[in-house]
């Protein structure tokens, strides 16, 4: 039986270049039933589709369609009508960005630090904008609004990724500034958790988390941290558990969660994200991990023939919100339960270890091979200037060399 898997693509060419080579190394998978299935992958084009179009693909793999919104509904379209897997939804990701998360989050208990959307600071163009303004728009204390919420605080849009909009406000003159600058854009202020003992970013592919310490004031070679057991046993569990609550109650079984440390105390601050970091260039030491689940994950959702879930059981988890007989422990422990009965973890384990245990040995020759070091050596020369290809071949190359030695046994 044969598979397509397709990857609608932005600038990328890195981790696209990866995942097709080894899709293509993986040989034959055998089902439960002893079915050989192959898969192959093809880069999604754009260009003009009738809604009653057969597609070929049984999973896309979408780094497109949150910002481009013609292959957004052509997704739309192939999930509703014909059951393509996508990782990840389009429908939620439209409909229930960073601040939907946020409400959604805060509903189930989770520590999400203080946050008010705030008017837009410039009317949007609109015919009927004046008539609505004069009538029901509520002047409001910007000033007082930030002293509730307590300087420092963050502003950031409320749909935004990538940083982009972010500032970090100390005073009212800053404040107003940031707010001036908005213009048409829906911002958020949001309590600034100081004092943090560590930031985290865990990256989640299916049922599979990884934790990384994070450090975002540094340039993007050397924000993640190598860096082994930072967190102890519990609070590590629950920034794992977080993460997959996430990503099983929106449907995005790929993405990314950002979380604060303080005391023992996780604050989930970012947990949004449609298309989660994962450049060689930024994940480096991290990069073979992220291929192998994405392989794993990817290939036991078409051999298996997992449905797509559109629509969201949300129900299911406010019943344990509202569990009076529940502490914030004991909702997390339930939360786990259904997250990983949503990711199949057991079924996925099974399937890792009977159908797919050559994968890892597979990505550690690929990733000792030239063939890799030439997509490093690429994806180098095509990031950084001439003048820093030396330097930064070397650094990515020594990480790479670090993973190699403490993963692959002698």
């Amino acid at each position: 039986m044969d598979h397509l898997i397709g990857l609608l693509l932005g600038t990328e060419q890195d981790w696209p270049r990866a995942f097709e080579t080894l899709i293509g190394r993986i040989g034959p998978i055998r089902g439960r039933d002893g079915t050989a299935h192959d898969l192959r992958t093809s880069r999604v084009s754009i260009e003009p589709f009738n809604l009653r179009d057969q597609p070929s693909h049984d999973l896309v793999i979408d780094r497109l369609a949150y910002w481009y919104y013609h292959p957004r509904e052509w997704l739309k379209k192939v999930a509703l009508m014909d059951d393509v897997y996508l990782l990840n939804s389009p429908f939620t990701f439209q409909s229930m960005e960073k601040h939907a998360a946020y409400c959604a989050m805060m509903r189930l208990g989770l520590h999400v630090p203080e946050t008010v959307l705030v008017p837009y600071k410039n009317p949007v163009d609109h015919a009927k904008w004046a008539y609505t303004a004069e009538r029901y728009n509520q002047p409001f204390d910007l000033d007082a609004v930030a002293e509730d919420i307590g300087y420092p605080l963050f502003m950031k849009p409320y749909d935004g990724g990538a940083w982009v909009g972010v500032s970090r406000i100390t005073d009212s003159t800053a404040l107003h500034t940031a707010y001036d600058q908005s213009g048409e854009r829906l911002m958020h202020l949001q309590q600034s958790i100081e004092g943090y003992d560590v930031f985290t970013r865990s990256l989640t592919i299916g049922p599979e988390t990884m934790v990384m310490k994070f450090r975002p004031e540094l340039p993007m070679h050397e924000r993640y941290a190598v860096e082994h057991n930072f967190l102890d046993a519990a609070v590590g569990d629950e920034v794992v558990t977080i993460s997959r609550l996430v990503n099983a109650f929106f449907r995005w079984e790929f993405n990314s969660c950002e979380s604060l440390v303080r005391d023992g105390v996780v604050y989930p601050i970012d947990y949004a994200n449609a298309c989660p970091d994962v450049a060689l260039t930024s994940l480096h030491y991290y990069f073979p991990w992220a291929m192998t689940a994405l392989v794993r994950w990817s290939a036991f959702c078409v051999v298996t023939g997992r449905r797509p879930s559109l629509d969201l059981d949300t129900a299911r988890y406010f019943a344990v919100a509202d569990d009076p007989a529940l502490d914030y422990r004991g909702k997390l422990a339930a939360y786990r339960r259904i997250a990983d009965d949503y990711l199949a973890v057991d079924d996925y384990r099974e399937f890792c270890d009977t159908a797919l245990p050559h994968v890892p040995s597979l990505v550690a020759e690929w990733v000792s091979s030239p063939d890799f070091d030439d997509l490093l050596v690429s994806t180098v020369r095509a990031t950084y200037p001439a003048h820093e290809h030396d330097r930064f071949i070397a650094h990515f190359r020594g990480l790479i060399d670090l993973w190699k030695r403490e993963t692959i046994s002698p």
